[in-house]
């Protein structure tokens, strides 16, 4: 498939000249376990509104709307373990329209339950058999691509279950085999490669680079990709290191990426293994060497905890920048007091999209809300979209066509299950948490 690239600079770049015009800035410098929800405290409880309203509904709701049943969707993240700092907002997120739609008469149920899953592949399989268990059709989730693969391949494949994922984005979930099962919200990493390489070799002038990979399919994958890139255009990559999470130290590893001196080391990691990595880096080597990170580790809290302000440091990561971005954020900072971080939107949308085909489907059936997914997000429909989607779950349920439009994105699916069209940003870390400083669009042909 063949993207356009399109860019526009919104704030000063590192090293670089003035840069004009500003867009919305993303902050989350706030702590997730003060996001206003405690991941401990309903990890597996269901957000479960139709106990007193569906009488109500009966009332009210159009005769064709059957409202003896609930939407069902599981949402499987990762509240603890290497992505859990991450994790958390991102389940917070998910279940978000569950809570919008508590008090809607829609002539539903809403019943979501999450689970868990630890960002070890175990721990997620057993999280997501537990949903399949309960009768879950569709499941926002997974988050690390480690573990959205084999929950694919062992749990929501054989299953008929629909994975609609917000934040993996390993290039081989887009060929894999899953009888078109799996979706994601989020872009692949081929893509990020491309924007990484873009952007140390041409708009910063570097001309080698070393990579600093977490061993699992999203450090691998990330790393090829950049590696092809950044080749490509007629770069040298160095040497290329593979580090397993949550170590005590990562000074040895560290020195064998910088041993040839590379202008700039990407570093594909997680939140937990990455305030490791920067304070072993800040400790024991002089700090000056340009540093690119990937979405991983867009945690504003992470200069704090590494004791540093990583000015040196740049980074990549999926920008929400859908139709209704901006409703989506003040939905989000009022139920939970912080502003949403990476790939919230993403986990928005893909809860939003699952219960819109489960209406179209008629029923909590993973294969038939399988069909329904491009229906309800791809164009030829009425637009709709977070701030409407109680209206849109009714128009649904009497028939109407409708096109999902969403924070993160249009959210149009290709053929995969890929995202058509998505916006990446270039981000900085400051006093307030992070600062977006530059966006680039794809945009299939």
């Amino acid at each position: 498939m063949r993207r356009t690239l399109k860019r526009r600079r919104v704030l000063t770049g590192i090293g670089g000249a003035t840069l004009v015009g500003l867009t919305g800035c993303l902050d989350d410098d706030d702590d997730p376990a003060d996001d206003g929800a405690d991941p401990d405290d309903d990890a597996d409880d269901d957000v479960d509104p139709d106990d007193d309203t569906d009488e109500d509904a009966d009332d009210d709701t159009d005769e064709d709307v059957d409202t003896d049943r609930d939407l069902m969707v599981g949402v499987l993240q990762p509240t603890t373990g290497d992505l859990g700092d991450l994790g958390g907002p991102i389940r917070d997120a998910a279940v978000l329209p569950g809570i919008q739609l508590e008090d809607a008469d829609i002539g539903f149920g809403i019943d979501i339950r999450d689970e868990d899953s630890q960002t070890d592949p175990e721990a997620g399989i057993s999280a997501a058999e537990a949903l399949v268990d309960a009768g879950y059709p569709g499941i926002t989730g997974a988050a690390a691509s480690g573990v959205t693969i084999p929950v694919a391949q062992n749990v929501a494949v054989p299953n008929e279950v629909v994975m609609i994922s917000p934040a993996s984005t390993a290039p081989e979930i887009t060929d894999l085999d899953d009888d078109d099962f799996v979706f994601r919200t989020a872009p692949s990493d081929a893509l990020q490669g491309e924007v990484m390489a873009e952007l140390a070799y041409e708009d910063r002038g570097y001309e080698s680079a070393s990579t600093f990979h977490l061993n699992n399919d999203y450090g691998q994958q990330l790393s090829d990709s950049f590696v092809d890139g950044f080749e490509g255009l007629g770069g040298e990559v160095t040497t290329t290191v593979a580090f397993e999470p949550e170590q005590p130290s990562y000074t040895s590893l560290l020195q064998d990426a910088l041993d040839d001196e590379p202008e700039v080391m990407i570093v594909i990691g997680y939140p937990d293994s990455g305030e490791q990595i920067f304070r072993d880096y800040y400790s024991d080597f002089d700090g000056e060497q340009t540093i690119m990170v990937t979405d991983g580790l867009r945690d504003g809290n992470l200069p704090a905890n590494v004791d540093n302000p990583m000015e040196n440091v740049i980074g990549t990561a999926p920008l929400a920048a859908g139709p209704e971005e901006e409703f989506f954020a003040e939905l989000y900072e009022e139920e939970y007091g912080s502003s949403p971080g990476v790939f919230n939107a993403q986990a928005y949308d893909a809860t939003a999209v699952l219960l819109l085909a489960n209406v179209a489907a008629g029923d909590n059936d993973g294969a038939a809300i399988r069909d329904a997914v491009r229906e309800v997000a791809n164009p030829n429909g009425e637009e709709v979209g977070p701030e409407n989607l109680d209206e849109a779950i009714e128009m649904v349920a009497n028939g109407e066509e409708v096109n999902y439009q969403g924070a993160s994105s249009a959210v149009d699916f290709d053929d995969n299950g890929d995202m058509i069209a998505v916006t990446y940003e270039i981000f900085e870390f400051s006093e307030e948490g992070v600062d977006t400083v530059e966006e680039i669009e794809f945009e299939a042909e």
